[in-house]
């Protein structure tokens, strides 16, 4: 099995030490983030907004959309991740919510954002540790981050402001148009997409593939995790009471996160062995389901709903749980490897 980065390997506790981080710069020397507060133009907040956009630019510069066509060779397949991804993730998501969070409306609107922000960037990390096909998963994150450019606002507004009243639950969701959420996302998704596209598009012609992904991938990486952190202390600077509430608030988001990441994994792992696909794709298809866009999450839920709501808190618990709870599906997707494919001799696609 390869082995995790160490910047990813201890992501969880270094978005823990952000928060707690935050709480004690709030406590301490609150001038420090009420200067920052300050640097807003209208309703945004500038610092803030500059490392949103940073935060998404790295994972949309590894996006290689040259190896779209793989995926449309393979019609069963590609409907199938379709599926998971645009239908089946989202409903499982908001059933989860519903299910989980009826009194916390502010929560389940933040891991609704989760639920419907595909994974684009360490489903490539997850991909590879569970030995996955590299190009599939490349091609599958390459569909995504063009899905989520065009289909996230409608998405949003669909699961936060139209769905919930038909399940008992007026009023219990703030109303947003899905004019707000597409301007948000046109920002802090749009631009790091442009960004990301121009990168390749200029520097691989100039430099050469091996050079962009094997020089400056690598040096743009840390850019996300310095920013989510930056983020994350700047949040809960400005959220001096939250130790108290932190652990139990924590442990109520993470419950439908976890059965969802569980549920998406082994839904997606036995769809895809039943319509034969190979190991290799059939990872490639699991992780792209049950890995979210964290970033793109929480800048949507920071950006309509503020730095300091529960939204946002729920953004940020995301990939505090979605880090251990994939790292230790990796290791399912070894021994259901173990089990259904080095045992059988069955017919497979690709």
């Amino acid at each position: 099995m390869r082995k995790l980065g160490f910047l990813n390997r201890y992501l969880s506790l270094w978005i823990f030490l952000a928060m707690l981080m935050g709480v004690g710069l709030g406590n301490l020397w609150p001038e420090i983030p009420n200067a920052v507060g300050n640097l807003s133009s209208g309703s945004t907040n500038i610092p803030l907004a500059i490392g949103l956009i940073l935060m998404m630019y790295p994972p949309l510069a590894k996006v290689n959309y040259r190896l779209l066509p793989q995926v449309f060779k393979e019609v069963k397949i590609l409907s199938l991740s379709l599926l998971l991804n645009w239908i089946i993730g989202p409903l499982l998501m908001f059933a989860l919510a519903l299910i989980f969070l009826p009194n916390h409306p502010h929560y389940m609107v933040g891991i609704l954002l989760i639920g419907l922000a595909r994974c684009i960037a360490m489903v490539l990390v997850w991909n590879d540790l569970a030995e996955g096909n590299a190009e599939y998963g490349a091609a599958l994150v390459a569909l995504n981050s063009i899905f989520q450019v065009f289909a996230y606002s409608f998405y949003a507004w669909l699961f936060i402001s139209i769905l919930p009243p038909f399940f008992g639950y007026e009023g219990a969701l703030v109303e947003i148009s899905m004019a707000e959420i597409a301007n948000t996302v046109a920002i802090y998704l749009g631009i790091p997409f442009l960004l990301g596209f121009i990168s390749r598009a200029a520097l691989v012609p100039l430099k050469g593939l091996k050079w962009y992904q094997e020089t400056f991938l690598p040096k743009i990486g840390p850019i996300t995790l310095v920013a989510l952190l930056f983020t994350i202390v700047l949040m809960f600077s400005l959220k001096g009471d939250v130790l108290v509430d932190l652990p139990a608030d924590v442990l109520l988001i993470a419950l439908p996160l976890v059965i969802y990441f569980v549920l998406i994994f082994f839904i997606s792992f036995f769809l895809s062995r039943t319509l034969g696909a190979s190991y290799d794709k059939n990872v490639a298809i699991s992780f792209t389901a049950a890995g979210n866009n964290f970033e793109l999450a929480i800048a949507v839920a920071i950006a309509v709903f503020g730095i300091n709501s529960g939204e946002a808190f729920a953004g940020v618990v995301g990939p505090l749980i979605e880090v251990p709870a994939l790292i230790i599906l990796v290791r399912v997707a070894f021994w259901l490897r173990r089990k259904f494919y080095l045992k059988t001799n069955s017919p497979s696609v690709g």
